[in-house]
């Protein structure tokens, strides 16, 4: 295995999105944007829509952390910044051809919890007094299990969400001083346990193999002390070192990261101790107790991934508010300004914030459904794309990545670790324009 995973470590994107952000046309003004919401809005919204709420505050900065984020202890920029998110939110309103139907509501971070129970109260209870909200509907947010209280809990509880997840990331003291990220394991277990009395039905914990100074007997315990308090989710991500990206990476050097085969046993281990404890792999670093949702949507083949990574709900119209926020109308891609002043600024003159877009072409959607078929079902069919790229899929059958019958393509048990390779193969785009430096995370 060691051997593959030497051979398969490249850069390669995650596939929340085809085509991937770095290869983006950037053929969308404001004008064709909302043409795109005007027709997916009638096309879609009957099936229900998501909406992604980006709330970048953190009082502190976690280094190892990638994800768009403003570091302050100023509270005062709470008020601003949810009325630009309403208004924000009226400018789709303006376009969409009746009430909306919400079916999925993620607010994700920086720190959502950076936001007082009120405000947070506020901003949810505006917006969803101008929705219908579907009954099979998902709301869910993001915590930090050290500033998450129960007030968080019951404000939102009371709005809906039944879903909540924690960024544990590791338990150990010098793997969280340098990563700057401190969380005790009874600090999780509390919060934890309010969450289960207020009435939460999923709880997620989010941890991060390849961390600087992690060894296998630190992942072990950290995972071991997760078990025991048995979420029904586990998302297990590999660390992304980028700091051509992200300055705060340098904190440490790449000597303090368990190097290439070391990082694959700390995931081994991991997926080991989550196997025994009756998770089941889902594949693309997640794991999911038999009697969650995110398992039963894989079993029946209706696991569905976007920008907010894997979802129960395949909702093809994603409404994405505040800076960063990426929109997608399914043939067509929209993300926000990244900087909290900037994109306040053209909020407030009345103005989609988006600075880049994406007009999928007829090719670009046959691509993207390979993408959602192997990341979310583990198989696709075979046709023109595939033999295009067929010395890189004979590759993948000669090492036992997949297996090919009757024209469908099927991930094997150790394929699921090079996912991203195999979606890779399919990605016109990437091959047409490689990379020359760093772009994205490796794949190991």
């Amino acid at each position: 295995m060691m051997d593959l995973v030497s051979k398969y470590n490249i850069q390669a994107p995650r596939y929340t999105s085809y085509p991937t952000v770095p290869y983006w046309d950037n053929n969308l003004n404001e004008e064709k944007w909302i043409e795109h919401i005007k027709h997916a809005f009638i096309k879609y919204n009957k099936d229900g829509i998501s909406l992604y709420i980006h709330l970048p505050y953190c009082e502190s900065l976690c280094t190892y952390c990638a994800c768009n984020t403003r570091i302050t202890v100023n509270h005062k920029v709470e008020t601003p910044y949810i009325e630009s998110l309403l208004k924000e939110w009226q400018l789709y309103l303006n376009q969409f051809d009746g009430k909306p139907l919400i079916k999925e509501i993620h607010l994700g971070g920086g720190t959502p919890t950076f936001f007082s129970p009120e405000n947070l109260t506020y901003l949810l209870s505006s917006i969803l007094s101008t929705v219908d909200i579907a009954p099979n509907h998902d709301f869910s947010f993001e915590g930090h299990p050290s500033n998450t209280t129960k007030a968080h809990l019951r404000a939102l509880y009371d709005l809906g969400f039944e879903r909540v997840s924690f960024g544990i990331q590791d338990f150990d003291e010098k793997v969280q001083d340098t990563i700057n990220r401190y969380q005790t394991f009874e600090e999780v277990k509390q919060v934890m346990n309010d969450a289960r009395e207020i009435g939460y039905t999923s709880i997620n914990f989010d941890l991060v193999y390849g961390l600087p100074y992690q060894t296998i007997e630190s992942i072990k315990d950290t995972i071991t002390k997760i078990i025991s308090l048995n979420p029904e989710r586990i998302a297990f991500y590999s660390y992304a070192h980028v700091p051509w990206l992200k300055p705060g990476q340098r904190k440490y050097s790449e000597k303090d990261l368990p190097a290439d085969a070391y990082k694959r046993s700390l995931y081994e281990k991991g997926k080991e101790l989550f196997l025994n404890a009756k998770y089941l792999d889902i594949g693309m670093d997640h794991f999911a107790l038999p009697n969650d949702a995110l398992f039963d949507a894989f079993n029946n083949g209706s696991l569905h991934r976007n920008f907010m990574g894997y979802t129960t709900n395949t909702t093809k119209l994603l409404i994405g508010l505040g800076c960063s926020s990426i929109s997608d109308t399914w043939d067509g891609f929209a993300q926000n300004i990244k900087t909290v002043e900037e994109y306040q600024k053209i909020v407030n003159e009345g103005h989609f914030p988006i600075f880049k877009g994406h007009s999928l072409t007829e090719e670009d959607l046959v691509i993207r459904q390979h993408v959602l078929n192997l990341m979310c079902q583990h198989k696709t069919n075979i046709d023109r794309y595939y033999f295009e790229a067929e010395d890189k899929f004979n590759d993948f059958i000669k090492d036992g990545l997949i297996v090919v019958e009757d024209d469908i393509i099927y991930i094997t048990e150790n394929g699921k670790l090079f996912l991203r390779n195999v979606c890779l193969a399919f990605d016109k785009r990437y091959w047409k324009k490689v990379p020359d430096g760093n772009l994205f995370s490796t794949t190991a």
